[in-house]
């Protein structure tokens, strides 16, 4: 079953859309993969183990390819290494651990959008 795209999805791919060539736009672009890959964990149609495990590997080679703040590039490995139970728990906290990072880094536009993945993910649980 596909998934619809999701309102912080729709909010980082315009976000993306805007900005110019250069780190904040690999940034933004690095942190729509992230919320892409845990929101794919929540309910009501979560990916399975196996797309999961694809998805990281997926994962781990484009965040390799991109040029990152430091901050940013720290948040994110953690991010994915907290993602490796695929739970929507482990879903809950990558995002809410994301906002502070998202906000600093890539603006307030970008840590709103976390944060509205953020709390649906709460309610989730």
């Amino acid at each position: 079953m596909s998934r619809a795209t999701t309102t912080a999805e729709q909010r980082l791919i315009g976000l993306v859309a805007d900005a110019v060539r250069g780190p904040k736009r690999e940034g933004l672009f690095a942190l729509w993969l992230v919320v892409r890959s845990a929101e794919a964990l929540l309910p009501p149609f979560p990916v399975s183990g196996k797309n999961h495990r694809r998805r990281l590997q997926a994962l781990d080679a484009r965040l390799a390819s991109l040029a990152l703040p430091g901050p940013l590039k720290r948040a994110l490995t953690a991010a994915r290494l907290h993602l490796e139970p695929a739970t929507p728990a482990a879903a809950a906290l990558v995002l809410s651990q994301l906002v502070a990072p998202a906000r600093e880094v890539l603006g307030p536009e970008a840590g709103d959008a976390v944060t509205v993945a953020a709390r649906s993910a709460r309610l989730h649980l």
